[in-house]
């Protein structure tokens, strides 16, 4: 495990906070040809020296680390669009992270067990971050779809494309994570601050059936979310 995290932190120093915004437009505009692109590879190699400690055990492993960076990076700047840059991003990081955990099974930094991976505890807790993400955020809205009120705005009023749907995601994911910690406090605080945000929209709204569509959806949103966390503690943290 030591190794993944030596190879993990040169990872996200070299790609994060070595990496300035200039430099990745540069490989963009320049790709292959780009010097940005020659010297992001050279701190990430530098990097991986320091934090592998000149270990000569780790020879392979940095060779196969540095090219297969290197492969990845060039193949994403002439493979994305403007349309798709962060599902590129994304993918980007992902087969980063899947190189270097095979590199770590490689060197038995740790073992992979399935058995473990897909215990009934795993699978049940897969379950529940799939009901209050994507489940709840259906269910929510086949519910209240039938008080959904006629709202009259302005262009410059409208909000951001589907940001209530990922809002609610990322609340019922949050008070889905207090509940089984046992961090009520949190949940309240979360509420709280949704309130908050919530009170200049409804006051400018002065729309009383805006105002009961948002609570109701906000009571489901939560309620679902405090469920399924206390049906997961009832099951596996009592």
């Amino acid at each position: 495990m030591f190794l993944f995290t030596q190879i993990l932190l040169a990872h996200l120093l070299g790609d994060f906070v070595f990496q300035p915004t200039k430099w990745v437009t540069n490989k963009e505009k320049h790709k292959i040809k780009s010097k940005k692109l020659y010297l992001h590879i050279g701190v990430h190699a530098l990097l991986l020296l320091v934090t592998l400690g000149f270990n000569t055990k780790y020879w392979g492993a940095y060779i196969i680390l540095i090219i297969t960076h290197f492969v990845i990076d060039v193949c994403k700047i002439y493979i994305q669009k403007k349309k798709n840059k962060r599902l590129y991003f994304f993918l980007d990081q992902f087969l980063h992270l899947l190189i270097i955990f095979m590199v770590c099974l490689l060197y038995d930094a740790f073992s992979l067990e399935i058995d473990v991976l897909f215990s009934e505890k795993n699978l049940f807790l897969i379950s529940c971050l799939l009901f209050v993400t994507y489940a709840s955020s259906i269910i929510i809205s086949v519910i209240i779809s039938q008080w959904t009120p006629e709202l009259n705005l302005k262009n410059d009023e409208k909000s951001l494309a589907k940001a209530g749907k990922y809002i609610g995601i990322l609340e019922r994911l949050f008070v889905f994570m207090f509940i089984i910690l046992g961090r009520w406090e949190g949940v309240g605080f979360l509420l709280a601050a949704k309130s908050i945000f919530r009170f200049g929209d409804l006051t400018d709204a002065k729309d009383r059936k805006l105002t009961e569509y948002i609570l109701i959806g906000t009571l489901l949103s939560f309620g679902l979310a405090i469920i399924t966390g206390l049906a997961y503690n009832k099951l596996y943290n009592s």
